[in-house]
């Protein structure tokens, strides 16, 4: 059995910064990363209750999301952004469940089992001989 279909999987950009970016300077990032082929939609927020603000991009498969910060434009506009968001936690999320009207659907991870077990440089084996 093959391994699943990475087209299939959503992602999510997670972006959050605990002071406001300029609007403009959101705004532009969503017009770049949204005329880009898989980006499904965007959207720039902030809390009701705090000065953060988060930018959220969805994207139809993990191809998509890394094909959509390729472009030059991309890089020199909404890579200075994005590298000013918080980084304690993680920016990328596979979306495992998706709701509407239609009803809840399931999306097959493609995390392997052990994804949270093995650290950089050990995919290939133990750092020390057994």
């Amino acid at each position: 059995m093959g391994a699943p279909d990475q087209e299939g999987v959503s992602v999510l950009l997670i972006a959050r910064f605990p002071e406001a970016p300029p609007v403009a300077e959101a705004k532009r990032a969503l017009e770049l990363l949204l005329a880009q082929p898989g980006c499904r939609r965007g959207l720039f927020t902030r809390s009701t209750e705090t000065e953060a603000w988060v930018l959220t991009v969805e994207f139809e498969s993990i191809s998509a999301y890394r094909r959509a910060l390729s472009p030059f434009e991309v890089r020199t506009h909404v890579i200075p952004l994005l590298a000013r968001a918080e980084t304690a936690e993680p920016a990328a999320y596979e979306i495992v469940l998706e709701a509407d009207s239609d009803g809840v659907r399931e999306h097959t991870s493609l995390l392997a089992a052990d994804a949270a077990t093995v650290r950089l440089g050990e995919a290939s084996g133990p750092t020390t001989a057994r």
